[in-house]
């Protein structure tokens, strides 16, 4: 046996061994901390990239890199929320990186928080039965955060997000930072680093098409022709013949899930908006008794100056 064979068969033996010890700590995890109270539901997202393959394929387009065999990976997904109701989309590890992807079609500014939370659990599954109180130094893969839009919202093409952005107060010198790569998928954003991943790209398209479609029809009608259409085309012809009802299924729950949150953000600026409307209200009200008609008019045209009589009158 060559020195290259070897190795290959002992990275795969130490990849066995990790994976199958990360499989023991979650199961001990969620006998320890319980068995999520909620069901979670795939994205159509997620179906893809729960594909080695594709996962690599992906990773591959974000890094330039050319990686060809998708045993080299160790899938350390939380499945099922494990404990504290918790699931990400996609992690893995490749080499010395745990990678983290996640896809978004609202922005969710608590991203890195969630985060925090997903590498703290892959972290304790990952050294799982090793002394952490020990002289010896444990050695952890370093971890890369990613998130991919493809939401309604304008977003800018690329940005950072912090977990130091939640902080109430930050110092000069931070003690804990997590940053995640934000990556605006739709079309028009990043295509170069998109083609280069066929199914990502295939992806875009399928989405694309359902969204068009959507301006004609309902949103389980837009599914069913976009699904048609793609296989006509051959945009994720295998993966949807295989799976049409399951993504149609996921689907439609991702929209309702969306509506669902667009309506509750919608109703909490129609509250902010009436209860603003009532503070201004009672601001004229005070001002005509104190018969203070100049501070009326001011505050009608100058933001600052409404603030200002606001919290005079203890009404912000």
């Amino acid at each position: 046996m060559t020195k290259s064979m070897k190795a290959v068969r002992d990275r795969k033996t130490d990849n066995r061994r990790i994976s199958q010890n990360m499989e023991k700590a979650f199961k001990k995890m969620a006998q320890v901390f319980g068995y999520p109270s909620r069901e979670y539901k795939d994205r159509v997202f997620r179906m893809l990239l729960k594909d080695p393959k594709v996962a690599l394929e992906v990773y591959n387009a974000m890094n330039g890199t050319s990686y060809d065999n998708p045993d080299e990976l160790i899938i350390t997904t939380l499945e099922n929320a494990v404990y504290l109701g918790m699931k990400n989309d996609v992690s893995f590890i490749l080499g010395t990186q745990l990678v983290l992807y996640e896809h978004q079609s609202t922005p969710n500014p608590n991203m890195p928080l969630r985060n925090l939370a997903y590498v703290a659990c892959v972290y304790m599954a990952y050294v799982f039965g090793d002394n952490l109180y020990g002289r010896k130094l444990i050695k952890i893969p370093e971890p890369r955060f990613v998130v991919f839009y493809n939401g309604t919202d304008k977003m800018p093409e690329q940005s950072v997000l912090r977990l130091s952005d939640a902080y109430e107060s930050k110092s000069e010198e931070l003690d804990l930072e997590l940053r995640i790569r934000f990556i605006n998928i739709n079309p028009g954003y990043n295509e170069e680093m998109v083609e280069k991943s066929p199914t990502l790209y295939q992806y875009v398209k399928f989405v694309d098409m359902v969204r068009k479609y959507q301006q004609e029809m309902s949103f389980p009608e837009a599914v069913e022709k976009a699904i048609d259409e793609c296989i006509k085309n051959g945009i994720l012809a295998e993966f949807l013949r295989k799976n049409r009802a399951e993504v149609l299924r996921v689907s439609i729950f991702e929209y309702d899930e969306e509506e669902h949150m667009r309506q509750e953000r919608e109703e909490s600026r129609q509250e902010g908006f009436e209860e603003g409307e009532e503070r201004i209200a009672k601001l004229i009200t005070i001002l005509n008794q104190q018969r203070r008609m100049d501070d009326v008019v001011k505050m009608a045209t100058d933001l600052e100056y409404r603030k200002k009589l606001l919290e005079e009158f203890h009404l912000d």
